[in-house]
């Protein structure tokens, strides 16, 4: 393999967040389909959060809300061996905050999965601001599953790209089309909107954006084909008004929509663009949001 070759990422293991609720079973199922596709081990996390509790709560309630959560483990585990009786399944009931047990189980290269409602400590995981936060800190892919738990598969995986930048996590959602047997279809959304008033104030300025960013993809998905070449990889730019609305749209006919993490505007940081926020919480099927720095390669494991 020369220097310009891509290097083909290696999927993690797979970490999802219980609290009780239908969401997080369903999502605990998806996840553990997950993990069987990837050849990988499923964590089942429940944050009983005792931890903090401790400072106003009795030793009977804590061990109350002990008990509880393992047998939440335990029911959830025995749901996933049902239908994944060869899979690795490990139950980990821990002491902290929702955020802080799920990243401390997934570490930096593990793939968390939660489901897009909730009780209790993962209510906000799932929807609200912590929830989003926990996407755009963790070191590794966050997957919100959402849409119908019986939706017919379509045997495609989606991902959003912008521009050449996006190789990286490009290839993780190549990696995960392949995982699900799936097709890659790589979709650009050029919005009209975004260069009017600014840098571009001539039609022929905005047909040269436009030919820029149709060759870009188009080089995208050629590295792609470098990378996988048995993976069937399809690629276009939409033209539109609203980005969100566009891949909202999209999300309907694929098995699982994936996005890379935007960088902080000054360069520092991270943080969620209004596009994933929009499919977070409007997409019809799972959304896989990737940080910009790859995972642990072949070559690395080596």
């Amino acid at each position: 393999m020369n220097s310009e070759t891509p290097v083909r990422p290696e999927l993690g293991d797979v970490v999802v967040g219980v609290d009780g609720s239908p969401s997080a079973r369903a999502a605990a199922l998806w996840a553990a389909a997950e993990a069987d596709r990837r050849g990988r081990g499923l964590s089942i996390v429940h944050a009983a959060d005792t931890d903090r509790r401790a400072y106003w709560t009795d030793a009977e309630t804590l061990q109350a809300v002990r008990e509880a959560g393992r047998d939440l483990l335990a029911e959830t585990a025995h749901a996933v061996r049902d239908r994944f009786p060869q899979l690795a399944v490990t139950k980990v009931l821990s002491r902290r905050d929702s955020v802080s047990g799920i990243h401390e189980t997934a570490g930096d290269s593990g793939t968390i999965v939660v489901g897009s409602r909730g009780l209790g400590g993962f209510s906000a995981l799932m929807l609200g601001s912590v929830g989003l936060g926990v996407a755009a800190r963790a070191d590794g892919p966050v997957i919100v599953v959402r849409g119908e738990s019986e939706r017919p598969e379509t045997g495609s995986v989606t991902a959003a790209v912008h521009d050449a930048t996006d190789l990286d996590w490009l290839l993780v959602a190549a990696a995960e089309a392949e995982a699900h047997k799936a097709a890659l279809r790589i979709v650009s959304v050029w919005n009209v909107l975004t260069h009017v008033g600014s840098v571009a104030t001539m039609l022929d300025d905005l047909d040269e954006i436009a030919r820029r960013r149709v060759h870009e993809v188009k080089a995208l998905a050629e590295s792609v084909r470098e990378a996988y070449p048995d993976l069937i990889v399809g690629h276009h730019v939409e033209t539109g008004t609203s980005t969100p609305g566009i891949l909202i749209e999209a999300s309907a006919r694929t098995d699982l929509l994936v996005m890379g993490r935007g960088r902080h505007p000054l360069g520092v940081g991270r943080s969620l663009g209004r596009v994933a926020h929009a499919l977070i919480h409007h997409a019809h099927c799972p959304v896989e949001i990737v940080p910009a720095a790859p995972l642990v390669t072949r070559d690395e494991e080596s």
